[in-house]
């Protein structure tokens, strides 16, 4: 039986992966009155006094709406709503395993920004936290910014920034293993999806400066007249140089490729053309720009991935869960730069030597909540 047999089998067993459970048990005429009619008027009364006792009385406290148009679904495209309904209900399932905080799907049939933005004002009052999941660029980022300005709750893309939070930090300890400096760093991004302008402009905070971009057809530069509004900001913070080129062209005397774009892009040879003990970060899913191995066969030095069989998966679960957990306990409007750029440093913190195969810790290291709590407080 292969895994996307018993991938189908755990579903149809369970019917579903998340459940609602009580926190207290209706055994008695008092217990209905209390939690229910009519004492429950109390504490109704109580917050319409006071809005802000929401936050002691109900689940909003602890509570985040995982929200999804479905039109950026990793290594799956634009898919109807109901048949991502099954990655949704793991991501509630992650940010409860690993942080304790009730989460619930939410995916939406629609992918109008308008409607999109209403419908999530509409049912914001429920939730202490809205994390947007999985929409595509450039919509994401207007999305997410109005929200933000509109909502007095945090409002995050994971896709965005838990990825470049995680990113930083293997480039941190990266750094480490290879002897690099963080400004002698040449980078190439390829593939422009909703991640790549947090990760750039994450690194660019970080004096990380030496950035080329490419999108499915070559380097983003000047010459170029087909950009769009949000290629043409990210030309302005990368390709100091103005190079012109394809893929092959970008890698060569790089540091470090970065990306999600495309199954087995980058050969072994464009990888010997990159810089000494070069950094391969592969993250197409579930099969990555190069194989491990065929980038260590270009004398790759550290190679990492999102798959779970091979060393250094990228998983944003060391990040979300925590960062969440954190704002929702101290009732953090938003979480800022300067926020993510410690909570980085902070996870890569967690491994004192980082190794080849082994770059940041595991998500079931049990210190990192602490660790990243801490440093973003």
């Amino acid at each position: 039986m292969n895994y996307f047999e018993e991938s189908l089998i755990l579903h149809k067993k369970l019917s579903g992966k998340l459940e609602t459970v009580s926190k207290i048990k209706i055994e008695n005429k008092n217990d209905l009155s209390l939690a229910y009619t009519p004492w429950v008027a109390e504490p109704c009364r109580e917050i319409f006094k006071d809005k802000s006792k929401v936050y002691d009385y109900t689940l909003k406290s602890n509570t985040v709406a995982v929200i999804s148009d479905w039109s950026a679904v990793l290594w799956l495209g634009n898919i109807w709503p109901e048949a991502w309904l099954p990655v949704m209900e793991w991501k509630c399932v992650l940010i409860k395993e690993f942080a304790w905080i009730n989460a619930f799907p939410i995916v939406l049939d629609t992918q109008d920004t308008e409607e999109i933005i209403k419908t999530i004002k509409h049912i914001a009052p429920t939730f202490g936290w809205i994390n947007l999941e999985d929409f595509s660029a450039p919509r994401c980022f207007e999305i997410e910014e109005r929200l933000k300005n509109e909502l007095d709750i945090p409002v995050f893309h994971d896709d965005q920034h838990g990825t470049a939070v995680v990113v930083l930090a293997w480039i941190i300890n990266s750094l480490k293993i290879t002897n690099r400096k963080k400004e002698d760093l040449k980078i190439v991004v390829n593939g422009l999806w909703a991640a790549w302008t947090a990760i750039i402009k994450l690194l660019k905070l970080y004096w990380i400066n030496n950035i080329i971009v490419c999108d499915s057809k070559w380097i983003v530069s000047k010459r170029r007249t087909d950009l769009n509004n949000e290629k043409q900001k990210i030309l302005e913070i990368t390709n100091n140089e103005n190079l012109s080129g394809i893929l092959k062209d970008a890698v060569i005397w790089r540091d470090l490729f970065i990306w999600v774009s495309a199954p087995l892009i980058l050969t072994s040879e464009m990888v010997k053309t990159m810089n000494k003990d070069s950094i391969i970060f592969a993250m197409a899913n579930p099969t990555p720009e190069i194989m491990p191995e065929d980038a260590y066969l270009g004398w790759a030095k550290i190679v990492a991935t999102w798959r779970s069989d091979y060393p250094n998966q990228l998983n944003n679960v060391l990040v979300f869960p925590w960062v969440f957990k954190w704002a929702l306990q101290n009732k953090v409007r938003m979480i800022t730069d300067e926020m993510k750029i410690n909570a980085a440093i902070a996870l890569a913190s967690c491994v004192q030597n980082p190794t080849v195969n082994e770059i940041i810790p595991s998500p079931f290291d049990k210190n990192v909540a602490d660790v990243i709590a801490n440093s973003i407080r």
